[in-house]
């Protein structure tokens, strides 16, 4: 009888604690910045770069089969967050026509490249294809294109996190 007492009794305590440490862990930010070789550029909450397609109509996908398997959708979270130094009033929750919900940023849905490998790699700049060109955004929401990166200086190496 003592056993059950005690197990009713610890049964609680464990489960406030996970409740506490499920509610304690913050939910990453949607839309982040991060230095690369093009300057410092939009990412998602695992820090890969974004993209914005220039066939693209404002806050309108045209990116949908083949081109959604090569280019993934930024997906949006219920209740996205974003990052300091980015401007709200430019960061919208588009639907898409399947359905899904696609982050966007100054009018421009947002979007992965599968050949960009790890946090920080922009593979996927100036790519001409599924109808336009590809360019990650700055932090306007501008779209980089080779030329403008050309112009900026090279950001100072960071140290290692990891990747």
């Amino acid at each position: 009888m003592r056993r059950y007492i005690a197990l009713l009794l610890i049964i609680p305590a464990v489960l406030a604690a996970a409740a506490i440490a499920t509610a304690a862990k913050p939910k990453p930010t949607a839309l982040q910045l991060r230095s690369t070789s093009l300057g410092t550029v939009l990412v998602d909450s695992h820090k890969r770069t974004l993209y914005m397609l220039t066939a693209d109509g404002k806050n309108v996908s045209h990116c949908s089969g083949a081109c959604a398997a090569n280019w993934p959708p930024a997906k949006a979270p219920s209740k996205p967050k974003l990052a300091a130094g980015l401007t709200k009033s430019k960061f919208k929750v588009i639907k898409r026509s399947d359905g899904s919900h696609q982050l966007a940023y100054a009018g421009h849905p947002l979007y992965r490249f599968i050949g960009d490998s790890k946090p920080g790699d922009v593979n996927g700049e100036g790519i001409n294809a599924f109808g336009g060109l590809w360019y990650v955004l700055n932090k306007s929401g501008t779209a980089v294109t080779s030329a403008s990166a050309q112009q900026q200086p090279a950001p100072a190496p960071s140290p290692g996190y990891g990747y």
